[in-house]
């Protein structure tokens, strides 16, 4: 099988989406990536993200292969979990603290950060609306992050939020309080639980 076959094959197996390093990996050279940009077979749509002309642009699948740390988060996750109706108009992401975000404010996302620690804490799989997957924050830990950041919140998402959580069949207080207990949020969370339970 020669590079062009290899590239094709790669290209099918990421559903059109493929990042240089996994060209590297594959043992393709680098100068595929041109000559198929050049053919019109891909399109550079990002530093060291290609996709193909029949494939749609997965914004969060991208942001996320190229940034192995960005958790998706806050009003975001918010969306990805169905607990508001408002489409972000910006995605907010999660970094650990001390990472370089610099570039990803360039690229218009909302940046929050948090002690290495916690960083992970509450992390789940999901998937994008084209069924790429995605790091993001589970409910609970969203719920949390909504909470510590309520001053820079619109609060009727925050109150309505936290009631659409409080209303579901999976919902899992005793996990909400253990996260609201690390990251120091417990009274303010249950005076939300009070007034809306």
């Amino acid at each position: 099988m020669d590079y062009r076959e290899m590239l094709e094959d790669l290209i099918n197996d990421s559903d059109g989406l493929v990042l240089t390093k996994d060209v590297v990996n594959a043992g393709i050279p680098r100068q595929y990536l041109t000559i198929f940009t050049k053919e019109d077979k891909l399109e550079r749509v990002a530093q060291g993200v290609y996709l193909s002309p029949t494939t749609f642009d997965d914004e969060m699948y991208r942001i996320q292969a190229k940034n192995q740390r960005v958790i998706f988060s806050h009003e975001t996750a918010l969306y990805l979990h169905d607990l508001t109706d408002r489409d972000p108009l910006e995605l907010t992401v999660t970094v650990p603290t001390g990472y370089n975000a610099t570039h990803l404010k360039e690229d218009g996302l909302v940046i929050h950060t948090v002690k290495k620690s916690f960083h992970q804490l509450g992390t789940i799989d999901m998937k994008t609306m084209f069924g790429r997957d995605i790091k993001a924050y589970n409910k609970e830990r969203t719920i949390c992050d909504i909470i510590r950041n309520r001053k820079n919140m619109d609060p009727a998402i925050l109150t309505e939020s936290i009631k659409r959580y409080l209303n579901l069949k999976d919902k899992n207080i005793p996990l909400l309080l253990r996260y609201a207990k690390k990251l120091n949020i417990e009274s303010i969370l249950r005076e939300y639980l009070e007034m809306l339970l």
